[in-house]
């Protein structure tokens, strides 16, 4: 009887650590399982959290200010087609459009996802930002005469006006760099400043 009673405990006692093996598992299994997806879900809420809730006012200002900015750019670069037959100015034309296009859709995809009104090519969305108020912004009457003129009379004012174009657009990524939160926003302002001052030293040695 007390051997039966032995073995009767025994066999309780393996049965007991073999449940109790088996549970350990499927709870490690469990809960490795629901702490990669709560990894994963938690990786994808922060990346989320990154894209949309990362911007400050700088950035959004940024974005809003430079975009009718690049939008005179690519229009000045425009009107060098027909106008001069300079292969430098031509192939500076041609640079600045390439470059500042894209990075305008870019600021329009940013202000999309930040919740923010969309950017105007609208120059009067600049406060009536001109030449003489530190953003080079070009006037109505800048533009005009631009557009009248050709051959080498074309070239001095076109290098003259962008290098003025391309100061202001430095002077307002510079404030982006030092304010602005958003990594992606400050990236493209520390790529325009490096690339237009570039410009600006090139239009500056072909205005003599």
């Amino acid at each position: 009887m007390r051997t039966h009673v032995v073995a009767s405990l025994a066999a309780a006692a393996a049965s007991a650590i073999l449940v109790v093996g088996c549970s350990d598992n499927s709870t490690d299994s469990s809960m490795d399982g629901h702490s990669m997806g709560s990894m994963s879900s938690t990786s994808a809420a922060s990346d989320q959290t990154s894209s949309s809730e990362q911007f400050n006012d700088a950035d959004v200002m940024f974005a809003q200010m430079m975009y009718p900015h690049h939008a005179q750019a690519v229009e000045m670069a425009d009107m060098a087609n027909g106008r001069t037959e300079n292969p430098d100015v031509l192939a500076l034309a041609s640079a600045i459009a390439a470059a500042q296009q894209p990075e305008m859709d870019r600021m329009t995809a940013w202000l999309a996802d930040w919740g923010q009104p969309a950017p105007s090519a609208d120059m009067g969305q600049m406060g009536g930002m001109d030449h003489s108020s530190g953003s080079g912004m070009m006037t109505e009457q800048d533009m005009d005469a631009l557009m009248a003129s050709s051959g080498p009379e074309f070239d001095r004012q076109w290098l003259t006006m962008m290098i003025d174009h391309h100061t202001g657009a430095i002077e307002m990524a510079e404030t982006e760099i030092a304010e602005g939160t958003d990594p992606d926003a400050v990236e493209m302002a520390r790529t325009i400043v490096d690339t237009q001052q570039q410009e600006i030293d090139t239009m500056q040695r072909l205005l003599g």
